[in-house]
């Protein structure tokens, strides 16, 4: 099964609302006033009240205006984002400016516009919010009015203190930016491959709910083979018994017998009969799962018994899962689509635990992406790139391994990602299920 890239894939625009930051600047104009009116107020340090409360009053009227123009709602452009972004590090430089610049123990918070780009605008915004910082920063090192201090004392930082603060704002900016924006990338990027999950999960669902579809119809089209039956008997019943139509009209009564009692077997799979055809045991899956992929040049080779300590053990039975089904069939593919020859499934059971494992003899799992098998967009089919992807040339996007194993793993499985151990080769998928989880006991009589 496939999915369109476009179903999962962001428009690309900000993620930002305009909510989020006229909050974040409501926080900030309250943080900046208080801590003016304390420097000045109670530590009793000269301030430039005026010109500071300026810069604020700007901020908080340029909240106002956007609370009044656009909804709260509203989801930013990259472009409208980063102004506004911009404007926050612009007023912090100005506050900055009156306040003593570097040697303003606030100056840090120059990371902060950059540290929101990095989590939701596009990189270059970034890039520009963080050259932004960076001049201003080194503008305030040489350019800027006395920190406030007790009247008649002046503090004055050696220069090479100021380089060493400027030095770690940059510092700071930079790792602050790298370590957020990879955080959110990673959160997007799980945040659609459990999107794509979830289609697939859906759609085999929707494919289960065939067999409820048909008893539907069975119940809705009992009724009317119902009437014609009565009226083909009502027609039999008049029509002499040497009429040229005798033999017609039998046909369409036994006709309509054979169609009521088809309609009455699918009516049972919906409730006695379902704890026959909703249960399997785990042979019996492998098999269905494995004979639709037979017919290729890789052998495909079964082994499914107990443990040889729980030999009396009975196999397990379990409950047709569209997720089971699809993450073994999605590993079972993979494992053909890599192997050389052979592909080995491995099925055994003890009293408490089941453990299925598909070996192939293909070349294995690259090293160099090891770590992140079973992530989203991790795929070791060469030529792939996001662009590839896009435009279709590419199969896959990197998901089916990550889809599959989140799959199993809601279903109740631990999956192990492995190497064979050497001399063999090739990739080695475990699952292994806590057998009171899974298995549903024996499957009863079906009846008759």
């Amino acid at each position: 099964m496939t999915i369109d890239p476009g179903e999962i894939s962001s428009s690309g625009a900000s993620l930002l609302r305009l909510r989020t930051l006229v909050r974040l600047r409501w926080l900030a104009v309250i943080g900046q006033s208080t801590a003016i009116l304390f420097v000045a107020l109670v530590l009793g340090y000269p301030m430039p009240m005026g010109p500071c409360f300026g810069i604020i009053a700007l901020s908080a009227w340029l909240n106002i205006f956007l609370t009044i123009r656009w909804p709260g709602s509203l989801l930013l452009s990259p472009k409208m984002a980063g102004l506004l972004l911009a404007y926050d590090t612009a007023q912090l430089a100005g506050l900055l400016y009156l306040t003593g610049g570097l040697q303003n123990p606030f100056a840090f918070l120059f990371l902060v516009p950059v540290t929101v780009s990095a989590t939701s605008l596009p990189l270059r915004s970034t890039l520009a919010l963080g050259s932004l910082s960076f001049g201003c920063a080194t503008a305030l090192a040489f350019y800027h009015l006395p920190l406030p201090w007790p009247k008649g004392e002046t503090l004055q930082l050696p220069p090479n203190y100021l380089a060493g603060l400027w030095f770690s704002i940059v510092c700071g900016t930079v790792f602050a930016a790298i370590y957020a924006r990879r955080i959110a990338e990673e959160a997007r990027q799980m945040s659609a491959a459990l999107g794509a999950t979830e289609i697939v999960l859906a759609r085999e669902q929707r494919l289960s709910a065939l067999d409820g579809l048909a008893a539907a119809a069975a119940h809705e089209l009992g009724t009317p083979l119902a009437t014609i039956a009565l009226v083909a008997k009502e027609l039999k019943r008049e029509m002499p018994s040497d009429s040229v139509h005798a033999e017609d009209i039998e046909l369409l009564i036994s006709q309509t017998a054979r169609c009521r009692e088809i309609l009455k077997r699918l009516s049972n799979r919906d409730e006695a009969s379902d704890e026959v055809y909703g249960r399997l045991k785990l042979s019996s899956l492998l098999e269905d799962l494995v004979a639709p992929l037979r017919g290729s040049d890789v052998e495909i080779v079964i082994n499914c018994k107990a443990d040889a300590k729980h030999a009396k053990s009975p196999e397990p039975v379990f409950r047709r899962n569209p997720a089971i089904a699809y993450g073994l069939g999605n590993i079972l593919e993979n494992a053909i689509d890599f192997a050389d020859t052979q592909v080995v499934v491995d099925a055994t059971w003890t009293k408490s635990t089941v453990l299925v494992t598909v070996s192939d003899d293909g070349k294995g799992f690259d090293q160099q992406i090891f770590d992140r098998l079973g992530d989203p967009y991790v795929t070791t089919r060469p030529g792939y790139t996001e662009a590839a992807v896009a435009d279709g040339t590419h199969e896959g996007m990197g998901l089916g391994l990550f889809i599959a194993k989140t799959l199993l793993e809601r279903s109740g499985a631990t999956v192990t990602l492995t190497n064979q151990k050497p001399p063999a080769q090739g990739a080695r998928v475990a699952m292994a299920w806590t057998r009171s989880v899974v298995d549903i006991g024996p499957t009863p009589a079906q009846p008759s």
